[in-house]
């Protein structure tokens, strides 16, 4: 839109250009034509250019006033290019002003003369500034990475901030626009911006609900309060805490004994049979909390300490549960392992919290059971003597017999181990008392099973006294399992009573193993096998002074193709005591097997079938040489005592205290002893060959031969005993 407003004066700059925008070669400003002025102060046009000093001089001098002076120094110094401009002297008649209708968008300028003018009708075009700033920078609200950085680089971008993951900034120019860019790895975009001065900052992400995040802030300290608080409260004796309850940080150090004020094990001494001598003192020990004046009057103190050791399943634990059931006095019972833990003084803290509980319901009774686990002898262990394990033993030792003295509480222990054990912990005055509970003899275990036979359903046949003579060296817990594995026989074969059979097999189950019943055996290996065990068992026989044959069987059992049972001496299993000619014969025994085959089969087509048999052999031939006295060569002296650390729980190796040449006379002297062995077995065999056939032949028939069977054989074939 132009408007013309009446002639004023004007200022005699007339330019539409001043922030450095240059005008085309055809919108350059030209004064209209004019009468003459009476004095001109610069020609109509005049073209300078900056690099040109004495036409900028030239032009200084002609300007009329401060005003105009700082407007073409101000054009001078952003125009790098040549451009013109005119000036026109004041007229004595001024022109009509144009009136600019707005500074921003386009402006129309018309003049108005007197006489006609070609350019009369020219308009000018001004661009905006801010457009003019911004044209070379992208459009839209998303950039190009590589938009970004000519951006960055020309400093176009006033500040961005990244996204908390890094992958995308948002972005503010210098004129206020702002846009988003997806950020590849670059490592050196930081660089960049700083280098380029671009404020930089990083957003904290999506919060989402405020008040959801400020609930979430507060819960978990709340509820970790809240948990120790309830541990604490549980340490301190108060509900879910103390003793028997379920333990929490303060409970660490205390002990885990289980306590009974009343115990009700449901065992009592009539349900231990087997032990009389064992059973015996500990009824004392009953006696003297049920009945203590009977004792003081003659001045007899109560025991302090009784140790129980035995092997394996001899019933020690079920004493301690009968004195518990007979005694009537508060019981705690635990067992030794439960002292051991990874810090040291822990195990300390235990047994004094135990004696401390104890202490306060005396008199009572404390059980340990496998108390080897923290007895052990000190000095010997790897980690000097500052262990946990010798920490937990002083406090016992204290404890037990201490400066504070230890009045009203018995301790019981079981173990195992007993050579193992410290000697401080096995002097009177902590052990008054050990009490060995051995293997039942032939009426304790007669006594056993008829414990363990209560409420089984037995038929007639069934003998114990018999089994207890087939079962030598069984201890209460085997022979508990073989009538429990007996009468899971019964039931699998739909039976409503316990046989004599089922028992047998239940027997031969839990010393060698269950039947093979469907193993694929050659009639050539069944033969083989029956010749082996038939070999066995006709040297057994006729040995002098050799344990009888109970049973012949050639039914695989475990890794065994035959077994032959021998029914050994009640008499010589509990004194331990073994003849010369009993380990003789027993080589010989052994080794017939092997015979058999060579004498049968030949030397050729004999088996590894005697592998064990060789090595039992070896065994008893060694020991005869080494450590019973049996060689005339070494003498009645003892060689390669056994040796190893007995803190590692077993024999680890065997002491070699004697030269090579005592080993070679010591090797010398159990090759004779075998090669004898093998002499005689040979013997017997081909004198009696006939039996032999006869015995074999009727093991694969039947793949059972009983001891009654196999002696009338032997009897009617009219052998005779082997005299050496």
């Amino acid at each position: 839109m132009v408007s013309t407003a009446p002639p004023t004066p004007t200022h005699p700059l007339l330019t539409s250009k001043f922030h450095g925008t240059q005008l085309p070669h055809h919108h350059r400003i030209i004064s209209p034509h004019l009468p003459k002025p009476s004095r001109t102060y610069l020609s109509p046009s005049l073209s300078l250019k900056p690099n040109h000093p004495h036409q900028i001089l030239s032009l200084l001098n002609h300007v009329p006033s401060k005003t105009t002076l700082a407007a073409t120094l101000l054009l001078l110094s952003q125009q790098p290019t040549p451009f013109a401009f005119a000036l026109d002297s004041p007229a004595d008649n001024p022109p009509p002003q144009t009136v600019f209708s707005s500074p921003i968008q386009s402006e129309s300028i018309t003049t108005t003369t007197a006489t006609k003018n070609p350019f009369s009708q020219s308009v000018l075009t001004a661009p905006k500034p801010a457009q003019q700033q911004s044209s070379d920078l992208p459009d839209g609200t998303q950039w190009r990475y590589s938009e970004f950085l000519n951006a960055v680089k020309r400093g176009k971008v006033e500040r961005v901030r990244f996204s908390k993951d890094g992958g995308v900034l948002q972005l503010t120019a210098v004129d206020g626009r702002r846009a988003s860019v997806v950020v590849p790895n670059d490592p050196d975009l930081i660089d960049i911006l700083a280098m380029n001065g671009v404020d930089i900052s990083v957003s904290e992400g999506d919060t989402g609900n405020g008040l959801l995040a400020f609930v979430g802030n507060l819960l978990f300290p709340f509820l970790a309060f809240a948990g120790l608080f309830f541990l604490f409260r549980r340490a301190q004796g108060g509900p879910g805490g103390g003793p028997g309850g379920l333990g929490g940080p303060m409970d660490f150090g205390r002990s885990k004994s289980k306590f009974q004020e009343v115990p009700e094990t449901g065992v009592t001494f009539a349900d231990v049979a087997g032990a009389d001598q064992a059973k015996l003192e500990l009824q004392e020990v009953v006696d003297f909390l049920k009945n203590p004046d009977k004792y003081t009057a003659l001045g007899a103190k109560i025991p302090k300490g009784c140790l129980l050791v035995g092997p394996p399943g001899t019933g020690k634990t079920l004493l301690a549960r009968a004195v518990a059931g007979e005694a009537g006095v508060p019981f705690f019972s635990c067992a030794a392992s439960e002292f051991v833990e990874l810090f040291v003084g822990v195990g300390a803290s235990r047994v004094r919290d135990l004696f401390e509980k104890a202490k306060s319901k005396a008199p009572c009774i404390v059980f340990i059971d496998e108390i080897d686990a923290v007895g052990r002898q000190r000095g010997a262990g790897l980690g000097g003597g500052n262990d946990e394990r010798e920490q937990t033993i002083n406090q016992l030792l204290t404890e037990m017999d201490g400066f504070s003295g230890n009045s009203g509480v018995i301790v019981l222990a079981a173990t195992n181990r007993p050579d193992v054990l410290d000697s401080a912990l096995l002097r009177p005055g902590r052990f008054d008392r050990q009490v060995t509970v051995d293997r039942p003899d032939v009426a304790g275990r007669v006594k056993i099973l008829q414990v363990h036979s209560r409420g089984k359903a037995l038929g007639k046949d069934v003998d114990f006294e018999k089994i207890a003579r087939r079962t030598p060296g069984f201890t209460g817990a085997d022979l508990q399992n073989l009538m429990n594995e007996a009468a899971i026989l019964a039931a699998r074969r739909d039976l409503k009573e316990i046989s004599k059979d089922e028992i047998s097999d239940a027997l031969e189950r839990i010393i060698a193993g269950p039947e093979k019943k469907n193993a694929v055996v050659s009639e050539e290996k069944k033969k083989l096998v029956a010749y082996h065990e038939a070999g066995h068992a006709l040297v057994g026989a006729l040995m002098p002074e050799y344990d009888p044959v109970a049973k012949i069987s050639i039914i695989p059992r475990g890794q065994a193709g035959g077994l032959t049972f021998f029914a050994p001496s009640e008499e010589r299993l509990e004194s331990g005591l073994y003849s010369r000619s009993y380990l003789e014969n027993q080589m010989a025994v052994a080794l017939g097997g092997r015979v058999a085959e060579e004498v049968i089969f030949g030397q050729e087509n004999v088996t590894t079938g005697a592998s064990n048999d060789f090595m039992q052999v070896s065994r008893v031939a060694r020991q005869m040489v080494e450590r019973f006295g049996f060689s005339k060569k070494i003498g009645q002296i003892a060689i390669g005592g056994p040796g190893g650390n007995p803190f590692l729980g077993q024999q680890m190796s065997s002491q070699k205290d004697y030269s090579m040449a005592t080993a070679d006379v010591v090797d010398a002297e159990v090759r004779e002893l075998v090669e004898t062995a093998y002499t005689r077995a040979k013997n017997i065999l081909t004198t009696h060959i006939d039996i032999l056939h006869k015995l074999a032949q009727l093991l694969i028939e039947k793949e059972t031969v009983d001891g009654e069977e196999f002696m009338s054989l032997f009897i009617d074939g009219k052998a005779e005993l082997f005299v050496a």
